[in-house]
């Protein structure tokens, strides 16, 4: 059953908006993963990334997409929980530390052949600017090192659909996709590659945005 209402809601919901209301412009579509396991970051400005990210995957392959989310968002009420669970299909995560490993659902849903969407930021950040990455992408690539991570920038999402905004504003969103990165044994050097490869794609992003940056700790 929560398959047919996941197809319904992508099928009658999400690519209306995405693709008809809003408009999306994609670069770079065929570097994306054609099945898993594959893990998406992308920077985070609102809660249409999540949408524009899961439109960007063939139907046959909604069920097999899992936004990573923060648990004591997503699950702050039963209803949202439901919602988030077997709509949006997210895997939650920890954010208040604790568990043994609050990666672990990532890593199992990774060697089950899962895609993953993670937004390294960790939480929306201003529009147009990266903020500081979190380290969490690169713990979860080393137990998966095999694992492909795809950077993808997004624009516009933040105009659309701002923090507050209950309607999407009918804007394009624009969305770069670039080439895959690979797992590496060092943390500094990983992270610093993955904030070079989305800034780089931010220059390469089209649209009538302002210029992205990078907001330093």
């Amino acid at each position: 059953m929560t398959r047919i209402l996941r197809t319904l809601f992508a099928l009658c919901i999400v690519w209306p908006v995405i693709w008809l209301w809003l408009g999306l412009r994609v670069k770079h579509r065929e570097r994306l993963p054609k099945s898993g396991p594959a893990i998406v970051v992308a920077n985070h400005n609102s809660h249409m990334d999540v949408f524009a990210l899961l439109s960007l995957f063939p139907l046959c392959r909604q069920a097999e997409v899992h936004p990573v989310a923060a648990a004591d968002y997503f699950l702050r009420n039963k209803y949202m929980a439901w919602f988030a669970l077997n709509i949006l299909n997210i895997i939650p995560v920890s954010r208040k530390g604790g568990d043994a490993n609050p990666l672990a659902l990532c890593e199992q849903a990774l060697r089950e052949g899962k895609t993953l969407i993670l937004f390294p930021e960790g939480t929306r950040g201003e529009p147009g600017i990266l903020s500081p990455l979190k380290s969490g992408v690169w713990y979860l690539s080393q137990h998966v090192p095999e694992v492909p991570i795809i950077p993808v920038w997004l624009r516009g999402t933040e105009q659309v659909m701002a923090k507050g905004n209950r309607i999407p504003l009918p804007l394009f969103i624009d969305v770069t996709v670039g080439h895959a990165l690979s797992s590496h044994s060092d943390k500094k050097f990983f992270m610093d590659d993955l904030k070079r490869q989305l800034l780089a794609l931010s220059q390469q992003t089209t649209g009538n945005h302002p210029h992205d940056e990078y907001k330093d700790a």
